[in-house]
């Protein structure tokens, strides 16, 4: 049985052990964890791929030995930073929320599974599948120390995932492709006072944004997603004001929709810079595939059931950022994602979870890992 009073207990717990990242250092919150779960009879593990970049692993052993099913927080949040109205790291109680860095992204998940696999254990329930639970390190920049390479070297073979990131209880069935491009353009220098003698590379570029923005790709509407986007993170270029700027080079951020093609997306983008220079070159700087499931998975399936049987409509929905998702998709691994945050406040100041999500969630959760079959979609 949930027991909501060591529901909150442990999520002020894991709140007040500082997990930033960066700069980045999990082994304190995973230590936690590796004692909560081996104090219930479990035998967890903690993975490194670089010193303090702590992961931990550990299996509930079900009925069927060939069969898994993961379940991942992940342990590490962004930075404090200011402008708190109670301390990041007080984990203050108010008014039915719990405040404190971490409580929406991605603690009062993590509390929620720890409290679920204790109720289970406590109740001697053997599910139909094997558990494995992870709580990963580095996910708020890129899981380079953490999920990546825990699926690449094998550590981590299920069948099926479920991530614990996400607020409101929706259920995230698809998501937006990513492209990190910086484009740098060369120009030529020349004395400020006599621009009309060497070719502005700032000038360049904004002739090049603008027909970037202006271009019109061409994508396939999904019920769940916005649009494909183009955002300007970043530029710079030249070296003084009275100086004719002999480069610039700026970074762009795309999001793209399931069924376009992260290759035409680059040549495109190419295209509409030659429009207005050949001097330029352009890198990649991180990329992950749009990830999407059959809405009549049965992943998908369970969790509306258990939402219902509590009374909270299921939110079939899509992400508009990059998630894990992506990298379950790429092995050919079926995986939703949900959780119990709150709207808007993931990596603000103030940021809280509320009470009656974190119970609730408890709740849909234990319900669905024991009813959760590996049968055929519907």
């Amino acid at each position: 049985m949930i027991d909501q009073e060591n529901l909150i207990k442990l999520t002020r717990q894991l709140i007040r052990i500082p997990s930033e990242n960066p700069p980045g250092n999990e082994y304190r919150i995973a230590c936690f964890v590796k004692t909560f779960l081996a104090d219930l009879g479990l035998k967890p593990k903690i993975y490194e791929f670089k010193k303090n970049r702590s992961n931990v692993v550990a299996i509930l052993k079900g009925k069927d030995k060939n069969r898994s099913l993961l379940v991942t927080p992940h342990l590490d949040t962004v930075p404090a930073g200011r402008n708190w109205r109670f301390p990041p790291f007080a984990a203050r109680l108010h008014n039915g929320r719990i405040y404190g860095r971490g409580a929406s992204d991605d603690k009062g998940n993590l509390a929620v599974l720890l409290e679920v696999i204790k109720s289970l254990v406590e109740e001697n329930q053997i599910l139909s599948y094997n558990l494995i639970l992870t709580a990963t390190a580095d996910e708020e920049t890129g899981s380079t120390f953490g999920l990546i390479p825990l699926l690449d070297r094998g550590i981590l073979k299920p069948q099926a995932a479920l991530i614990l990131d996400a607020d409101e209880f929706k259920i995230i069935v698809v998501q937006k492709g990513l492209r990190h491009i910086k484009v740098r353009l060369k120009g030529k220098s020349a004395h400020g006072a006599y621009p009309w003698k060497g070719t502005n590379a700032i000038d360049l570029a904004l002739e090049a944004l603008s027909g970037i923005k202006s271009h019109k790709f061409s994508y396939k509407r999904n019920p769940f997603l916005r649009p494909p986007t183009i955002n300007i993170g970043k530029i710079a270029g030249g070296d003084k004001v009275n100086m004719v700027a002999d480069w610039c080079e700026f970074e762009l951020d795309f999001r793209f929709l399931p069924g376009m093609s992260a290759t035409r997306i680059i040549q495109d983008i190419r295209r509409a810079i030659n429009n207005y220079t050949r001097e330029f070159r352009v890198e990649i700087m991180a990329a992950q595939p749009p990830a999407q499931i059959d809405c009549r998975h049965p992943l998908v399936k369970y969790l509306k059931n258990s939402m219902a049987a509590h009374k909270i409509k299921p939110k079939i929905s899509g992400c508009e950022g990059a998630t894990v998702l992506s990298f379950f998709q790429r092995r050919n691994i079926p995986a939703v994602a949900t959780g119990f945050s709150c709207s808007g406040c993931a990596h603000s100041s103030n940021e809280y979870i509320k009470v009656d999500y974190l119970y609730n969630g408890a709740k849909i959760l234990e319900d669905f890992l024991k009813n959760f079959r590996f049968d055929k979609p519907l």
